[in-house]
């Protein structure tokens, strides 16, 4: 069958105790690289603080275990297809608009490509606001033109959210698209630090219609745990910037901290939200993101910090089987974009928590950058082989569909 997304409602509340509930899911790593790769190994724990009575084990789906489905979709097997697009400059976020068609930043043109879903030649938008991006966005190395998303009532305020680096830092702005005309731009969330690498990125509306933003802490891991520093951290704000009454602190965008450079972020049916994080020299991570939650960097990387107070995450790779960029959630899995790692990285979604990791398309498409799920139910992804570090091939970059089919 074709993996689907389902609608998800409005997204469950979160008592302090979920912070201390993880399951953890190491994978092993290669004995050489001239060794063909180990069989994943999964161990999967929940801690909880013996001295908190609010602690407790309970039926509350808001305590721990994802629920998307009762019945674990072991492996699949990934198809792709003719490429809508090629010849793109260092792609970098994906966005599908109502109609079908996409919006593509390209990170260092600056520019923002429209993508007819019949796979004829994409279109640079134009206007002030596109005209704004390109003369305003800075930045050198992993800076530049990042992560786009739609307002959820896009249909009627025509929306469109980008993430770019400026001169005093990375910043979300918005302005209304009107087909390939984007108007003039607002600036609604700025003062995020900017390096020349790990700026984070992603932009995703919630099923609560929030908006989300990934950071980095742009090379200075301090940044990750200082409670008043937008680098490092998961974002929360409202469409127009401001920020929500149910932030965990308030006046605060800080949804959640200790992260070293988040670039993917999509949510299982049940509402529950997963991001995927690079790690430095040992692991990357899928974290299973709850509101206040610290996910431990730069003291951890990886596993092992819930005697801190920190989360462990969902699953963890060798970074040379990964670094982690966008992700997409469907309902049997979650499937998260690998650059170094040259592959789709599947996550089955199961009753209790996740099943053993599977790599998809390993090396087929070089490096990826973005995967999102398609209204027609197939998954569209980013290759990233322009971007300075990859290895182009022949029409690269391009913009791919992948049909994926239970086995």
């Amino acid at each position: 069958m074709t993996a689907r997304l389902r609608t998800t409602g409005p997204r469950p509340a979160l008592r302090p105790a979920a912070l201390a509930l993880a399951l953890t899911l190491t994978v092993a790593a290669c004995s050489s690289d001239d060794d063909a790769p180990s069989a994943p190994t999964a161990t999967a724990s929940a801690s909880v603080d013996p001295d908190d009575p609010a602690a407790e084990p309970t039926d509350d789906t808001s305590a721990g275990a994802l629920d998307p489905r009762d019945d674990v979709v072991e492996s699949v097997t990934a198809t792709v297809g003719e490429p809508l697009a090629t010849g793109l400059a260092a792609p970098w976020g994906l966005a599908q608009l109502p109609d079908g068609d996409w919006l593509v930043t390209e990170r260092d043109t600056r520019a923002v490509k429209l993508v007819p879903a019949d796979g004829s030649t994409p279109a640079v938008l134009t206007g002030p606001g596109a005209d704004e991006l390109v003369d305003g966005t800075t930045g050198t190395n992993e800076g530049g033109l990042l992560g786009v998303a739609l307002s959820p009532t896009f249909d009627d305020d025509g929306l469109v959210f980008f993430y770019r680096t400026a001169e005093d830092g990375n910043e979300v702005l918005s302005g209304a698209l009107d087909g390939t005309v984007l108007g003039e731009l607002t600036p609604i969330l700025s003062g995020i630090p900017a390096g020349s690498t790990h700026n984070g990125g992603r932009l995703a509306f919630g099923p609560d219609d929030q908006l989300y933003v990934t950071t980095g802490d742009s090379g200075s891991t301090i940044l990750a745990q200082h409670p008043d520093s937008l680098g490092g951290k998961i974002l929360r704000i409202a469409p127009d910037g401001s920020v929500p009454r149910d932030n965990p602190v308030p006046g605060s965008p800080v949804w959640s901290l200790g992260h070293r450079n988040v670039q993917g972020l999509g949510w299982a049916d049940d509402g529950r939200m997963l991001a995927s994080e690079l790690g430095q020299d040992d692991l990357d991570e899928l974290n299973l993101v709850v509101s206040g939650g610290n996910y431990g960097w730069p003291a951890v990387e990886g596993p092992g910090g819930t005697s801190q107070g920190f989360v462990d995450p969902l699953v963890s790779w060798p970074t040379a089987d990964a670094s982690p960029s966008g992700l997409a959630v469907t309902d049997e899995g979650v499937y998260v974009a690998a650059l170094r790692g040259e592959a789709l990285l599947r996550v089955p979604l199961a009753a209790d928590g996740v099943g053993q990791p599977q790599a998809l398309l390993d090396g087929e498409l070089g490096r990826l950058r973005a995967v999102v799920v398609g209204a027609d139910g197939d998954l569209y992804v980013l290759t990233n082989n322009s971007d300075g570090r990859g290895e182009p091939r022949d029409g690269d970059d391009r913009l791919v569909p992948v049909t994926i089919t239970e086995d």
